[in-house]
């Protein structure tokens, strides 16, 4: 398996992301806890950065893999941005070792709202958070 095992999608989850995000009352100290996330993310091999896996559209190097085990879905990603790699960790609650069905159907407009991040995103960081998302819901839709 190429996707290593790691707490997002598992431990941490959509539901766990939302009741945190909404318990901390101000910009920073989401910001703060966005990038406590990403440093939990597993980082990817240099080997593993490979073209083929780049997101277009994000102003950051991001790269994402994926594999479906035939019951749900893994992914493991990675950036060369701090903020971005923290992002990433929020795309990967919602969606990691989930079915086809769940990421499919999955609000992503509504989660990011309850959030509460959107609004306060560069639009270039607002669309490449939207460009992972559309990656993986393709992958999805592709088996």
């Amino acid at each position: 398996m190429i996707c290593s095992t790691h707490p997002f999608g598992t431990e941490i989850t959509a539901q766990s992301v939302i009741q945190t995000m909404q318990s901390l009352t101000s910009w920073e100290d989401r910001y703060r806890q966005v990038i406590i996330w990403g440093k939990l993310l597993p980082q990817m091999s240099q080997e593993m950065k490979v073209d083929q896996d780049l997101v277009s559209g994000c102003e950051s190097q991001v790269w994402l893999m994926s594999e479906f085990d035939g019951s749900v879905w893994h992914f493991l990603a990675d950036s060369d941005a701090r903020i971005v790699r923290g992002l990433i960790t929020l795309v990967l609650a919602a969606f990691n070792n989930q079915t086809s069905q769940q990421i499919s159907s999955f609000d992503t407009q509504a989660y990011f709202e309850q959030l509460g991040l959107v609004e306060h995103l560069t639009q270039t960081r607002g669309n490449g958070l939207r460009a992972i998302v559309d990656k993986i819901k393709a992958k999805v839709q592709s088996v």
